[in-house]
């Protein structure tokens, strides 16, 4: 599927028999983005998706910054450190130790704007159903996970998958409280974090407890309490009395904790069988930066030499020559190591790179 300039409708139903194919029609028109289908046809020219004869698809985990509760993209560079941790998390912690997936058969890229995608070809999973590609999503998402009953195995030192992550994640959730009833500098955005998490979680489960600031507050007051967090991590969750619920619910939604070690893939994708994913080597519409791939070992934020899209993934050129005003307040942008913070109604001087993106995303125009 193509996506032309001006508005014109996608281009679908393309089908080309060899790499040199593609390239001449993108040579002769140019596109705002392009994608192809992760499923794959016996007949993939038909027009009619019934006669294409579908044979399987690939399994892609789609990880979007945007998505994670309290994460906005007004912060580019801070919400691609995020995302990257979380999508080396989402492979190192899940798909590999639990689902024994095997690194030959993964592909992973950088999906040229908010995020990462990890595109899995095993032929032995290429059958799986949307149902069964469900299932895999609910379990790294934590749906259904029994939080108390992994709490009351809190000393078992053998503890695996989530019964390890909501026992690592109690001491994560006190501290954050703590923060918050001491009121340390960071305990306003924790405390928005928290509330947007719970959002989050009643839309996916329905729980309806408490979620205000008000009732936050004061389960930051009750664990502030050397005594009380010893019972808990005994397991004797009682003491917060009316509160109890409202701390489970919050080691479960917490993207920093429960959710958070899982990584937000995105469902959609991942559950779709016939999905049209972003072509590595393209350049993003909405940002102009290319869609890159690159070796696993380099998705990890600690490793010898992690990928970095500011560095990496800007492909036009990098001389100033464009001058530019700030037409939004409070957003970040990085290009290498130039980091600029916008102020509306500001003049600057950019790179080619630089001017695409930030007109890309609305956060400046041409003068």
């Amino acid at each position: 599927m193509f996506i032309p300039f001006g508005g014109s409708p996608p281009l679908r139903h393309k089908s080309f028999s060899d790499v040199g194919q593609v390239q001449r029609f993108l040579s002769e028109r140019a596109m705002h983005s392009c994608f192809y289908s992760t499923a794959y046809w016996r007949r993939p020219h038909e027009l009619k998706m019934g006669d294409k004869l579908w044979q399987g698809a690939d399994l892609i985990f789609d990880l979007d910054g945007d998505h994670l509760p309290g994460v906005t993209d007004k912060d580019f560079p801070g919400m691609l450190e995020v995302i990257q941790e979380q999508a080396w998390t989402l492979w190192n912690d899940f798909l590999e130790p639990e689902f024994g997936f095997q690194e030959n058969y993964l592909q992973v890229t950088f999906s040229g704007h908010r995020g990462f995608h990890l595109h899995y070809r095993d032929p032995r999973l290429f059958h799986l159903d949307s149902e069964a590609r469900r299932e895999l999503v609910s379990h790294i998402r934590g749906e259904g996970v029994d939080v108390q009953g992994g709490l009351a195995r809190y000393h078992d030192g053998d503890a695996k998958g989530w019964t390890e992550r909501i026992r690592n994640g109690m001491d994560d959730m006190i501290s954050t409280l703590r923060s918050i009833h001491r009121g340390e500098e960071r305990a306003g955005g924790q405390l928005k974090r928290l509330e947007t998490a719970l959002q989050s979680l009643q839309e996916r489960e329905g729980v309806t407890s408490q979620r205000s600031a008000a009732a936050i507050k004061k389960l930051a007051e009750l664990t502030d309490h050397d005594g009380r967090i010893q019972r808990l991590k005994d397991g004797r969750f009682d003491v917060l009395g009316n509160y109890q619920g409202l701390f489970l619910n919050l080691l479960k939604a917490d993207a920093s904790v429960v959710l958070g070690n899982a990584g937000e893939t995105d469902e959609v994708v991942t559950i779709d069988v016939r999905r049209q994913i972003r072509w590595p080597t393209s350049l993003h519409g909405k940002s102009g930066m290319r869609v890159s791939e690159f070796p696993l070992a380099r998705l990890d934020p600690d490793g010898a030499a992690p990928y970095n899209p500011l560095n990496e993934a800007f492909v036009l050129g990098l001389d100033d020559a464009h001058q530019m005003e700030w037409t939004v307040d409070d957003a970040v942008a990085q290009f290498g190591e130039v980091r600029m913070e916008s102020k509306q109604g500001e003049r600057f001087s950019i790179h080619e790179s630089g001017a695409t993106f930030l007109v890309l995303k609305g956060w400046a125009t041409f003068v």
